[in-house]
């Protein structure tokens, strides 16, 4: 209102002046110009805020591990009356804004979600983002007991190098399952059960959601592992993949109740799964998992980052969160 009035004001007093009529008509233009980009702009910000609705909880207490950030994202029109089905999801701080990342890439995750329900492809959706902490992650997310039917030996080489303690993931699941579930189902309107509680997440992230499925059935219908990282390091060594082969052999969620997600790039990290993604998607189509609750792909040239994830997240979120 201000801007209009400025507008008319001297526009008005410019009228009396014949000898400046040109210069009066341009600063209108200019003066509408401006309130036009101002409005322009408020509506951008309005809808920003509006895609990325975000509560975060700071050091959140867990008896089973180290306290950590969890942020909660909300979809446009959250409201009490309507119940929404949950999306669990690790490495919570790369997943929404890109300016506050260690490498300046995020998933995008809210925005891809959104753009989802809006069409929608997906119902009305809530993302928990689980940060993970930095010198926990690797033993968080390395499912343990695959771990355990490691020879000693590795196992103690994997502790020294890789881990720096032992696995502690059966901790971090209880932690999700038991601590973080329950007060996300007390605190926002969701729908509690199987069918609308899915997991997800890449590289070790991948790991540990589907040792979840497997580790925890009856509490989660779907997960999505973007680029698994079979190998364990960063150097090939057969035996831990085998053991994560062997471990979903004898802890498979049924297929009758359940869907997973698989994808791995081919360059950097990624090019070093193949084979055992090959294994691991043979093992599930054999216990009796086919296209309907089984996807698998095999991105050409996409590289071991958050924003080759990105790119794709909307597939595999499509696959598992449309039950």
């Amino acid at each position: 209102m201000k801007l209009s009035i400025l507008v008319n004001v001297q526009y008005n007093k410019c009228s009396h002046l014949k000898q400046k009529k040109s210069l009066c008509v341009q600063m209108k233009k200019m003066m509408k110009q401006l309130l036009i980009f101002a409005l322009v702009f408020l509506l951008i910000s309005c809808q920003k805020q509006n895609t990325m609705h975000i509560d975060t909880i700071l050091s959140f207490h867990s008896q089973y591990i180290q306290d950590r950030n969890i942020d909660i994202w909300l979809p446009n029109g959250y409201n009490s009356k309507e119940r929404y089905q949950v999306l669990y999801m690790h490495d919570g701080q790369m997943l929404f804004d890109s300016t506050k990342t260690w490498n300046h890439q995020s998933w995008n995750a809210g925005v891809v979600v959104q753009k989802l329900i809006n069409q929608k492809e997906i119902p009305p959706t809530i993302i928990v983002a689980i940060s993970n902490i930095q010198d926990y992650r690797t033993s968080d997310y390395w499912p343990q007991k695959a771990f355990e039917l490691l020879p000693r030996t590795v196992q103690d080489s994997l502790i020294k190098y890789r881990l720096h303690r032992y696995p502690e993931s059966d901790n971090y699941l209880k932690f999700i399952v038991e601590e973080l579930k329950p007060y996300i189902d007390k605190t926002y309107s969701t729908r509690p059960g199987k069918k609308h509680t899915f997991i997800a997440g890449s590289s070790m992230g991948g790991l540990i959601s589907m040792y979840a499925i497997c580790e925890y059935p009856d509490i989660f219908y779907s997960a999505a592992c973007l680029s698994t990282h079979w190998i364990g390091g960063y150097k090939k060594n057969n035996l831990i993949p085998s053991t994560f082969v062997t471990y979903i052999q004898r802890h498979m969620p049924s297929p009758q109740s359940h869907k997973i997600y698989f994808d791995h790039g081919t360059k950097t990290l990624d090019a070093n799964y193949e084979a055992y993604q090959e294994s691991v998607n043979k093992l599930f189509e054999s216990a009796g998992y086919n296209s309907t609750n089984l996807m698998s792909i095999v991105f050409k040239g996409d590289k071991h980052k958050e924003k080759y994830w990105a790119q794709r997240l909307h597939i595999p979120l499509q696959f598992i969160l449309n039950n």
